[in-house]
């Protein structure tokens, strides 16, 4: 019986320059530690590295322009999207929120590896954090993968300054899962709920984003 042979890691896709600029080397250094890793930690899937750069790395870096001052990312796992931003955007301050100790070591030891000053690792559920004094308001909280919205937006809502704003990353259903959540939209006084859709400009897959503002 002959072992079938391990998929190979995904070609860098031209994207992935015009992404990171100059910061490409420790996006690359990231890519390479999460193909090598991740599939052993349980932060990927064992068929993910023939997509890892277009569907995670990628997918997540669309999201950078949109981001400015203290942001947190939910639930963040193999560090998707927050490690990815944090490369990204070295002038944006990020506080990834991980429950699980596994994970939130492999951030931790991420961070240090590359030298990301503007990254910090919080290892807590997002519905504990109110009113501990573990974390001030964020300017903005990004989430991937997470739940529906109907479940993310009471997790996330709470961590925002008022004025500030979700930015979640979402599927080919964001749509849908607005029209689910509306009841938690208006509970949480959300305002100026829209769907983006980005990569196009960079001809890579499309990512949709529900950005919305905290009410002040």
């Amino acid at each position: 019986m002959t072992q079938s042979t391990p998929p190979a890691l995904e070609t860098e896709p031209l994207a992935a320059g015009e992404l990171f600029g100059e910061r490409i080397e420790l996006a690359r250094s990231f890519v390479a530690s999460l193909a090598e890793h991740g599939e052993t930690l349980g932060l990927i899937g064992p068929r993910e590295l023939p997509q890892l750069w277009s569907r995670h790395i990628l997918n997540s870096a669309l999201l950078a322009p949109l981001l400015g001052g203290r942001v947190g990312d939910v639930g963040s796992g193999a560090g998707l999207p927050g490690l990815v931003l944090g490369i990204a955007r070295p002038d944006v301050e990020f506080t990834l929120i991980e429950p699980m100790e596994r994970r939130t070591q492999w951030l931790q030891s991420e961070v240090a590896r590359m030298g990301l000053a503007n990254v910090s690792v919080l290892r807590a559920r997002a519905e504990e954090l109110p009113g501990t004094g573990l974390l001030r308001p964020l300017d903005q909280v990004t989430a991937r993968a997470v739940s529906a919205l109907r479940t993310l937006i009471p997790l996330t809502a709470p961590l925002v300054r008022s004025g500030g704003q979700l930015v979640l990353m979402k599927g080919a259903r964001a749509e849908d899962e607005l029209a689910a959540a509306q009841k938690v939209i208006r509970k949480h006084r959300l305002h100026d709920v829209e769907v983006l859709e980005l990569g196009a400009e960079h001809g890579v897959e499309t990512t949709r984003i529900v950005r919305a503002v905290v009410d002040p």
